[in-house]
């Protein structure tokens, strides 16, 4: 008895018996009826299957439109299609075109240009993939994100709204910018002046300011909503679905805050590989200093609202704590979250004129912050930096009698205000979060006490506490610190001055 293979040669008998009695098991198997789960989430191969089975058409068909765009296949949205095997391996996450502007040239093209000539043009070239790749990403967060779930009910306009902003408005600005260098390229694929296209196109991106100031209030109804089984359902199968990347809904939303930041980067590489005679130098150079001057803009517009946005959250035990000076606050310096010396978890927040210490509460499934303890003016803040090992934290019996319980990286801030006799000693994670917390005070502080002003630092107990400096005036000018908290410090000082602190400065 022989057999044959698919390409004719001949299989020993015993293996031909073996592959008989597996494909009778398998057609056994078919034919009975299946309990086992449904396929796992991460077999998801397109959007359609993100609806639920449901008797609606109306739903059905919807989702076979969806599915049908994103493949591009230009079937009609009634073909039903092949339903995915059960033994098919999971579609891989779409890639990016990573193709670089010298791969597009032959041989002969490549050998007429110069090498800094070769890299100049793959700057460009990376400006204008990235603008491409961008309006993709708008246009996608929009169709496979926005859309669904407004017609799905899995959201509200109004919260969509909220969430995703005015997207759309900004696909054009960046479409005609695309344009503009597609424009300007030459048959040979080159780019010859770029400077005057930018120089002008640069300050049409403070429409972005809005957007920017609500990301965190955006951020935070997101997470929200994620409570939500529908919602987290839905975008836990977008994330397995090949079109995203696997990048989440928030990655989507942040892509536009992200593109901002590289503008000078991308700016100063292409004028790095521009000659000085070129025409494009002198407007290379004009084109970063607008887009640093329109960063800056945004970024002092969004911390403004992420100042008001926390200030907002506040609650008061008494109406007591409010502090007059909360409104006069512009800016948040420093936030995080702190333990004291009982080993409550506290979060702090620093803002220009006050020092707040809260507690994170839950109400209605809003988190707000309990003002705990009376806020301490940053005229009348002290700090103390202290050593490790000379406070014992937690709190407990039997921690007053053990070693074990020394804390480290922990300071003490305390009002010098007779009125208040306030003094808190906070516990940060690590080394490095201290030193921020200490650079962030002792600025702040020096902005309300100018460095011709005498200090009256504490009198020493012990020569424990004399190894502790407090943050007066002439602590900041003979503190021992190294030349980058040096540089960190007077730059935090000159930022505060000009009321042009960065809105995410510190977040430890």
């Amino acid at each position: 008895m022989v057999a044959y293979d698919e390409l004719g040669s001949l299989v020993p008998v015993k293996r031909t018996l073996q592959v008989i009695d597996y494909q009778n098991q398998a057609n056994k198997e078919s034919e009975e009826p299946s309990n086992k789960r449904v396929r796992p989430l991460g077999r998801v191969t397109s959007l359609a299957n993100l609806i639920s089975p449901v008797k609606n058409g109306a739903v059905r068909r919807f989702g076979q439109t969806i599915q049908a765009s994103f493949r591009g296949d230009g079937k009609l949205p009634g073909v039903p299609q092949k339903p995915c095997s059960k033994a098919a391996a999971p579609t891989p996450p779409k890639r990016r075109n990573s193709t670089l502007w010298s791969e597009t040239l032959d041989v002969h093209q490549k050998g007429t240009f110069s090498t800094k000539e070769i890299k100049r043009q793959e700057a460009i070239f990376e400006l204008s993939r990235g603008e491409q790749d961008l309006i993709e990403d708008l246009q996608l967060a929009r169709k496979a994100y926005h859309d669904p779930m407004l017609k799905l009910s899995i959201m509200s306009e109004e919260e969509l709204t909220h969430i995703f902003g005015n997207l759309d408005a900004y696909i054009p600005l960046h479409e005609d910018l695309l344009a503009q260098l597609s424009k300007a390229t030459e048959a040979d694929g080159t780019v010859g002046q770029i400077g005057q296209i930018v120089v002008s196109w640069l300050p049409r991106l403070n429409a972005y300011k809005d957007y920017c100031s609500n990301q965190l209030a955006a951020k935070a109804l997101l997470d929200q909503k994620k409570q939500d089984r529908r919602v987290q359902d839905f975008l836990q199968r977008c994330l397995e679905s090949p079109f995203s990347r696997k990048l989440d809904l928030w990655s989507f939303l942040d892509i536009p805050r992200s593109r901002l930041v590289k503008y000078p980067l991308l700016l100063k590489e292409i004028l790095r590989h521009t000659p000085p005679e070129h025409p494009d130098a002198a407007s290379l150079e004009e084109a970063i200093t607008i887009i640093q001057g329109v960063l800056s803009d945004i970024n002092m517009k969004k911390g403004e609202s992420e100042c008001q946005y926390y200030i907002d959250k506040l609650e008061y035990l008494d109406e007591r704590q409010r502090d007059p000076r909360i409104e006069q606050c512009k800016s948040l310096l420093c936030h995080g979250e702190l333990r004291n010396k009982s080993g409550t978890k506290l979060h702090v927040f620093l803002f220009t004129e006050l020092l707040v210490l809260t507690r994170p509460v839950t109400r209605n499934e809003r988190q707000c912050f309990q003002v705990y303890r009376q806020p301490i003016a940053v005229q009348d803040l002290v700090l103390e930096d202290l050593q490790d090992g000379d406070v014992r934290m937690g709190g407990s019996f039997r921690g007053a009698f053990s070693n074990a319980d020394k804390a480290k990286n922990i300071f003490r801030v305390r009002s010098q205000d007779p009125s208040q006799a306030q003094s808190h000693t906070l516990q940060v994670n690590d080394v490095f979060h201290k030193q921020q917390w200490l650079n962030c005070v002792r600025s702040a502080i020096s902005v309300h006490r100018p460095l011709s002003e005498p200090s009256t630092p504490s009198p020493p107990t012990s020569d424990t506490r004399s190894k502790r400096r407090t943050s007066s005036v002439s602590a900041i000018i003979l503190m021992e610190e190294t030349d980058e908290n040096s540089a960190l410090f007077y730059m935090l000082r000159e930022k505060i001055l000009r009321k042009d602190v960065p809105h995410n400065f510190v977040k430890v």
